[in-house]
């Protein structure tokens, strides 16, 4: 079986220790699957012996009203990943780019379409910023960009003006802007960082998730939201045609619901973000400043074997292009958890 890339391999842990270990290497609420979603996949199971809607008909009404984008501008797929190969598999692209580092799962769609993948390694001297210089990567040879916002595993943010920069080049170019928003619901400022207000540009792409704001990553559901209904057609045509259960379906309706946990969760990573930021620091760890629900900080490279048989684990991001063995990306949790993992990391480090 091929290695995974990605963390929260809890299967692995449990295989290697006999138990479940306190998981740090997982970007998902730390608050859980929100009861009102667990009741509403109860309640689905009644008609679990029915095909689901391909169309995702009431999921997408329900996600047009919060989103304030028309449902004939949003794709519904199997996690926002579905929709990452969807989109390569329908634009098929010749030559991308992707900055370094940045989510691994941008590079196997392209390589999946035989696509020229170009990477712009973003510079640990600038805390891994992303500054006009992505747009100026931009030439007439490139056919998609994809864009982290917040970046995995950095945290950093593009301001609004460097990405409609970054459109405008695009369209220069008649190539794809691909921008992953999946983190930036943990932001209470949100609405200040998306791309939706460039949306009237066909070629911008925002894909968005259930997964992480809501705990919902073995559920898997995601979204997209396009202005070039085409585009959408040809990636609803580019794979399998019940990609969303109605387990999904229902999960996803009851979760737009939960403003009042989505208010939690916020609340939770504002304070706990510099919390954990201040606590890694206090070992005499670099850690890069982020506005995202995780952190990436720099540790001695056998950090993970050190942890994991005190009963926890980081992500590490050796395998992540621009990083290596020293660079690690820690989850934040509740004050509890935190405070363990701070406890366990202080103990191997001394």
């Amino acid at each position: 079986m091929k290695q995974l890339v990605h963390g929260g391999d809890w299967m692995g842990y449990r295989e290697r220790f006999g138990r479940d270990a306190l998981d740090f290497s997982a970007n998902v609420s730390p608050l859980g699957l929100p009861e009102g979603v667990a009741q509403a996949i109860r309640e689905a199971l009644a008609e679990a012996d029915r095909y689901p809607d391909p169309l995702c008909r009431t999921l997408r009404a329900a996600l047009s009203r919060a989103e304030g984008v028309p449902p004939e501008q949003i794709l519904c797929g199997n996690g926002a990943a579905d929709l990452i190969f969807r989109l390569v598999w329908a634009a098929k692209p010749r030559r991308a780019l992707v900055t370094a580092p940045t989510f691994a799962e941008y590079a196997a769609a392209l390589d999946t379409a035989g696509c020229e993948i170009k990477r712009f390694f973003l510079r640990e001297a600038e805390d891994f910023a992303v500054t006009d210089a992505l747009v100026d990567a931009v030439d007439e040879s490139t056919d998609m960009v994809f864009l982290c916002q917040p970046n995995n595993p950095t945290g950093q943010l593009a301001s609004p003006g460097l990405v409609e920069k970054l459109l405008r080049r695009c369209e220069a170019c008649r190539a794809i802007l691909a921008v992953d928003e999946c983190f930036l619901d943990f932001l209470p400022d949100a609405d200040r960082w998306t791309a939706k207000p460039l949306l009237e540009s066909g070629g911008l792409v925002i894909f968005k998730a259930f997964t992480k704001l809501y705990g919902m990553a073995g559920v898997r559901l995601g979204y997209c939201l396009c202005g070039d209904e085409a585009l959408l057609e040809k990636m609803q045509a580019a794979g399998q045609p019940w990609a969303v259960s109605s387990l999904a379906q229902a999960a996803g309706i009851a979760a737009l619901k939960e403003t009042a946990y989505v208010d939690e969760v916020r609340a939770l990573i504002a304070q706990q973000r510099p919390a954990m930021t201040a606590g890694l620091r206090a070992l005499g760890l670099r850690v890069i400043d982020g506005r995202a629900n995780y952190l990436l900080f720099r540790a001695p490279a056998d950090l993970n074997e050190r942890l994991r048989p005190l009963g926890t684990q980081v992500r590490s991001c050796a395998n992540y292009p621009g990083l290596g063995p020293e660079w690690y990306r820690t989850a934040v949790r509740t004050a509890p958890e935190n405070a363990r993992l701070l406890e366990i990391m202080r103990e191997v480090l001394e």
